[in-house]
């Protein structure tokens, strides 16, 4: 078993490498690098940015695996919570896209929210039960 420090050493060098390629596919992307794909290639990079965040993911699933309980447990009931804050924010701005007209907002920032979720509401989840 990994020391809490070892453990939070790997999950941020892996956080990084995936956050430093999400980020390096989408600056590329945003300076036009792709401008000039087309099908099956938009198919492609899009599948190509996606991969980054499923890193994350899995990176934070196996850091909260190698965590002691205390910790794992705190964790998933944050992530818990900050799911279902993030499905509640994504489902009201859809139904004021459908309903209001307000402006349509990508299902690709639904994964920044839910980290901005997570950071909002751990402050306030301080035990495990």
């Amino acid at each position: 078993m990994t020391t809490p420090l070892e453990n939070n050493k790997k999950y941020f060098i892996r956080a990084s490498l995936y956050m430093g390629a999400y980020i390096a596919v989408n600056v590329a992307a945003i300076t036009g690098a792709f401008d000039g794909l087309k099908p099956p290639g938009t198919w492609a990079l899009s599948l190509v940015v996606a991969a980054p965040v499923i890193g994350h993911i899995a990176s934070f699933l196996v850091w909260m695996r190698d965590s002691d309980e205390f910790v794992r447990t705190l964790t998933a009931k944050r992530f818990i919570v900050a799911t279902g804050v993030m499905l509640a924010i994504a489902s009201v701005w859809g139904f004021m896209e459908l309903y209001a007209k307000a402006t349509h907002v990508s299902a690709a920032m639904v994964y920044p929210l839910l980290w901005a979720s997570f950071a909002a509401v751990s402050p306030f989840i301080r035990t495990s039960h």
